[in-house]
């Protein structure tokens, strides 16, 4: 989890799969910068093993966090912190990706070049977290193929306007970018 000797510029993202260690490795990259820090939170506890996951990632940070939960306007919660220079740590794309969908929202493309325009234009460290999800098996449903082609889609496009990329596996960092 060491990132004293890596050039972290940001925008930045960091994918890997799920329990890879990404959210640890995007907060220790926040805590290279001074704080306060922000923690945008899109995932929403609408179960016991969820509402379990967001209290331990809460009970890791220190106080020097702030936590905004924003599971559908990220791109509001973005824009809201212009100007303040605080480092900012989205955590996750793909979870937001996940309530667009379920909310039926028929715009969420539309919402990812939104949130890439915003990314683009922030004037504060941010580091971003998604879920690298298609390197497993064709989903059998049309609402969870859509939802892999979409995160990959989100996933491509933010690679594209970061400055640094990292893949996480086994809690291991590997730079893409």
């Amino acid at each position: 989890m060491v990132t004293s000797d890596l050039d972290i510029r940001t925008p930045l993202l960091v994918l890997g799969g799920a329990r890879s260690g990404k959210s640890l490795w995007a907060e220790s990259v926040v805590d290279r910068f001074s704080p306060p820090y922000v923690y945008i939170a899109t995932a929403q506890a609408l179960d016991e093993e969820m509402e379990l996951r967001i209290r331990r990632h809460r009970e890791r940070r220190k106080q020097t966090w702030e936590t905004i939960e924003s599971p559908m306007d990220l791109v509001g919660a973005l824009e809201s912190l212009k100007g303040m220079g605080k480092p900012v740590l989205v955590d996750c794309v793909t979870l937001w990706l996940s309530n667009l969908l379920c909310s039926g929202s028929t715009e969420v493309e539309s919402a990812v070049d939104g949130l890439c325009l915003t990314i683009g234009a922030v004037d504060y460290p941010v580091v971003i977290v998604s879920n690298e999800t298609g390197g497993g098996i064709v989903p059998d449903n049309p609402l969870a193929r859509k939802f892999r082609d979409l995160s990959g889609l989100a996933n491509q496009r933010l690679a594209g306007i970061c400055i640094s990329v990292f893949l996480i596996t086994a809690g291991l960092p590997l730079r893409l970018k």
